[in-house]
């Protein structure tokens, strides 16, 4: 392997696949690493480190150990703090400085930036206990969010509609928490669809900004858990302007350099743009892919490009060519994949790509996090009204069949 340069990458989901190619097709070798052997991404590496992702002294050993020229966390946000952490010591490149990257996985903390420096932020307060977050039932103007202050995929995210409901969202926020501490913010009424899409920096100028809208399934357990994409959105052109000239003082503030991004946003009733979340990874979901099929800008190969000290080639403002929908598989309720229902003509249609990553006859867990997916299906239409005619009926045009019992 003499002269080939070497990426560490955390995390081992099949979300890291698109990744290990683009390296390899830019000559570089890829070391994945995490504590779970028989992740799938790992039969794709060059080689594995069995190491929590979320222990930073313990990556910053496995990049010294493979002598890595770069660093990523696609797709795994527990391992962003700790890939930051390891690029720094080691003069690495990465998206922004350790405290940088600190503030932006942080909820709480960058919450209490985006105020500090007038943003639109939500009300929110940070609890390390129910009691302490008890002590604070009354303040809120309900409904409110609570959430662990570490953790994405909408894993323990609740919605409180009063003091009562309080406790019991706080215990389970708290329960999955890495560092044992929630937010609990103003839940922000949405106008129209939220967007969560990635973006891409150079020298910290975002030279690709893109949106989507998101979609959810109120059928789900929990309906906080995004079930679908579509791009272009249908945000209104100026709260798109005016979310993308706050990123960019974002950037500006945090003094961040170069990479991908995961950025999610929303459209208050009242039209007040907010930056949800910014987060110095690619997101799951297979977000980069879509952008690429939609856009022909390819962010992925651009990430590895500048995590290995090369120029990013190809990144630009996207220009969308047709109307693209990824419908993200999973059930409604436990039981045992049947596999995909296509009405006739639809598949040959609109279909473009399709990733089911169980077989018919496995059993599948109802969607109560991003992780309880199972695939994604991409659908083209050539106009909104197409599109808008398959969402009013899904189930009538694609459906997951899921069953009690064995097949």
């Amino acid at each position: 392997m003499a002269g080939k340069k070497t990426l560490l990458l955390l995390g081992g989901s099949r979300y890291v696949l698109p990744v290990i190619r683009a390296a390899h097709g830019l000559g570089a070798r890829v070391i994945t690493c995490d504590y779970l052997p028989g992740n799938y991404g790992h039969r794709f590496s060059d080689g594995y480190v069995n190491a929590s992702i979320v222990d930073r002294e313990a990556v910053l050993a496995a990049a010294r150990a493979v002598r890595a020229d770069g660093i990523m966390s696609f797709a795994a946000d527990p391992g962003v703090v700790s890939a930051a952490y390891a690029a720094e010591c080691l003069g690495l490149p990465f998206q922004g400085s350790y405290d940088a990257v600190a503030i932006l996985q942080d909820k709480a903390r960058f919450r209490g930036f985006l105020r500090e420096n007038g943003f639109s932020s939500p009300w929110f307060f940070s609890a390390g206990s129910v009691p302490d977050a008890m002590r604070r039932a009354d303040e809120p103007r309900y409904p409110v969010i609570v959430k662990p202050v570490d953790l994405a995929g909408s894993k323990g995210v609740s919605r409180v509609d009063a003091p009562s409901g309080l406790a019991g969202a706080v215990g389970r926020a708290l329960s999955l928490s890495l560092s044992g501490r929630c937010i609990v913010e103003q839940f922000i009424e949405r106008r129209g669809c939220s967007s969560d899409s990635d973006c891409f920096c150079e020298n910290g100028a975002m030279t690709c900004v893109s949106f989507s809208s998101q979609l959810f399934d109120d059928k789900a357990p929990n309906p906080y858990v995004p079930s679908g994409y579509v791009m272009p959105s249908q945000m209104p052109a100026g709260a798109q302007a005016a979310l993308a000239s706050e990123l960019q003082r974002l950037c500006d503030l945090l003094h961040l350099r170069s990479g991908i991004f995961n950025v999610e946003t929303r459209v208050a009733k009242d039209g007040t743009p907010y930056l949800m979340e910014v987060s110095p990874r690619g997101g799951g979901n297979r977000l980069s892919e879509l952008l690429r099929r939609s856009s022909g800008v390819d962010l992925v190969r651009a990430a590895v490009q500048v995590a290995l000290g090369m120029p990013a080639e190809g990144v630009s403002m996207p220009r969308y060519q047709g109307i693209w929908y990824e419908h993200v598989l999973h059930a409604r309720r436990d039981g045992v994949f049947g596999g995909l229902r296509y009405a006739p003509g639809f598949r040959e249609a609109h279909v473009v790509g399709e990733q089911v990553w169980v077989r018919r006859g496995e059993r599948v867990c109802s969607l109560t996090g991003a992780n309880r997916s199972f695939g994604t299906v991409t659908l083209r239409f050539d106009t909104m009204r197409e599109l808008d005619g398959f969402l009013a009926e899904p189930d009538r045009y694609m459906s997951v069949e899921i069953c009690e019992g064995s097949l």
